[in-house]
């Protein structure tokens, strides 16, 4: 194991822990937020932005994230822009992001029933205000758990961001594994700690939605 000691390697996985929750903070809330902008339009009745925004969930979520990685690291420098791994890592899980939470509050707001939007409609409320005081409260309840455990996937999806040269955890374990030629004891820990991180998430996500779903029996 050269002169690093077990408490070394874990020490250094814990600090580059830090930059995997980090970065995939940046991505979720910036997916939650460009994610938001996007449900408004896919739910104007405007179908020109409709389709747009169909076409926009359809192309992040059909090409690999490790694709979209090298062209956003790659593409940007073509343009002249000077980037930083973090910073391209940042802009592609956003927007990777940004698209299947766009797809799962989408899903969420169909699953309010018709009459909820005829009700509101009845009261004059315009769009904006349907959504704010009668959809959108309902729809956050139903939204929460899938929400939560795309945060999990978000969080593995963060591993792929070594590629470009990213030093979290994924890529340190690979630093650190070819400097004490120990790859079992060190992925093994890095494997440790990534259990840590999304056990608690999964857990609260199938919580959520056992609760949900003895909420809506009760109310059979």
């Amino acid at each position: 194991m050269s002169d690093f000691t077990l408490w070394d390697i874990f020490r250094n996985l814990l600090l580059a822990l830090r930059w995997t929750v980090g970065l995939s903070a940046i991505a979720f809330v910036g997916g939650g937020i460009v994610g938001a902008l996007l449900l408004i339009m896919r739910l104007s009745h405007r179908r020109w932005l409709q389709w747009l925004v169909i076409l926009y969930v359809n192309l992040f979520q059909g090409t690999p994230l490790l694709m979209q990685l090298f062209l956003t690291y790659f593409g940007l420098a073509l343009f002249g822009i000077n980037t930083t791994p973090l910073f391209a890592a940042s802009i592609c899980l956003t927007l990777y992001a940004s698209a299947y939470l766009t797809d799962i509050w989408r899903g969420s707001v169909e699953s309010i029933p018709r009459q909820q939007w005829e009700a509101s409609a009845s009261l004059a409320l315009s769009f904006g205000e349907q959504l704010r005081y009668v959809i959108l409260p309902q729809s956050f309840r139903l939204a929460l758990a899938p929400t939560v455990g795309f945060l999990v996937q978000a969080i593995k999806a963060t591993a792929l961001a070594s590629v470009i040269g990213f030093v979290e955890l994924t890529r340190s374990g690979q630093i650190i594994s070819n400097a004490t030629f120990s790859p079992f004891l060190v992925y093994g820990s890095v494997a440790l700690l990534y259990f840590a991180l999304c056990f608690p998430l999964s857990w609260w996500s199938r919580h959520l939605e056992k609760q949900l779903t003895r909420g809506a029996n009760r109310h059979e």
